[in-house]
């Protein structure tokens, strides 16, 4: 159910921010722009991108460094956040049994519920809101990226392969890659549970679907981000399979 909740959260988040990018100012960003948010964050993303451009050929390049930057950044987090899913894990048998325990859907006997559960969790060090954390920073950050590619007109007008990066993937390649990507990643997490329900097994299939349909309507520089972050989740969780196997 924990992850089932984090995969409904991720897609609620995303859901959020294209609704929140529907709203998205279109004034050009400069240096001359002001406030927080415009002057200090969406600016100097800007910039960085095109920092990252000049160095490495190409604006669509520049978004793939500036996404493995983020990634790298993040990591630490996304590694506590994959060493507390398999704690949660390992406690499965223990959270049935107190399910069992305390079936009755009265107030009082599903507070006490919470509370064994928190004191489960506490007890084996396991933070049940670690898988919030990589979602709550990568939101702003395609947020400040979107911003930074659709106020800029010198990366809005942009192109890296067949690709104008202020527009949609014409032939719909980033959209695939990004599904595909998702499966593979959440595929790669199921099959690591030691405990599979129908629902993770049907959100396996049914996320990566939505991912695509939700990615058509993005610009090709969110979807490539989103096509690269996804990747490096796929290598990501490879790693942490392969080290999990090794220190078993």
């Amino acid at each position: 159910m924990k992850k089932h909740g984090k995969k409904v959260l991720s897609l609620t988040g995303i859901l959020g921010l294209t609704l929140l990018l529907a709203a998205c100012s279109n004034k050009p960003i400069t240096s001359h722009s002001t406030g927080i948010w415009d002057h200090y964050i969406v600016y100097n993303c800007s910039r960085f991108i095109i920092w990252l451009s000049n160095i490495f050929g190409g604006y669509g390049m520049g978004i793939i460094i500036f996404t493995i930057i983020i990634r790298i950044i993040i990591l630490p987090m996304m590694f506590y956040q994959t060493k507390s899913m398999m704690k949660t894990q390992e406690l499965a048998p223990q959270l049935k049994a107190l399910q069992k325990k305390y079936s009755s859907k009265d107030r009082e006997t599903m507070q006490q519920l919470q509370i064994e559960q928190q004191k489960l969790y506490k007890e084996a060090g396991v933070n049940p809101f670690a898988s919030m954390l990589p979602l709550l920073v990568q939101l702003p950050v395609m947020w400040a990226l979107y911003q930074a590619i659709w106020r800029t007109a010198q990366l809005k007008t942009g192109t890296f392969l067949w690709l104008q990066l202020g527009h949609t993937d014409p032939y719909f390649v980033l959209p695939i890659l990004a599904a595909v990507f998702t499966f593979i990643s959440s595929w790669l997490s199921m099959a690591s549970m030691p405990e599979k329900n129908s629902m993770t097994t049907t959100m396996t299939w049914v996320m990566p679907i939505m991912i695509f349909f939700m990615a058509l309507q993005f610009s090709a520089a969110i979807t490539l981000y989103w096509v690269v972050t996804n990747a490096f989740q796929v290598v990501q969780t490879l790693v942490c399979l392969l080290y999990t196997s090794d220190a078993a």
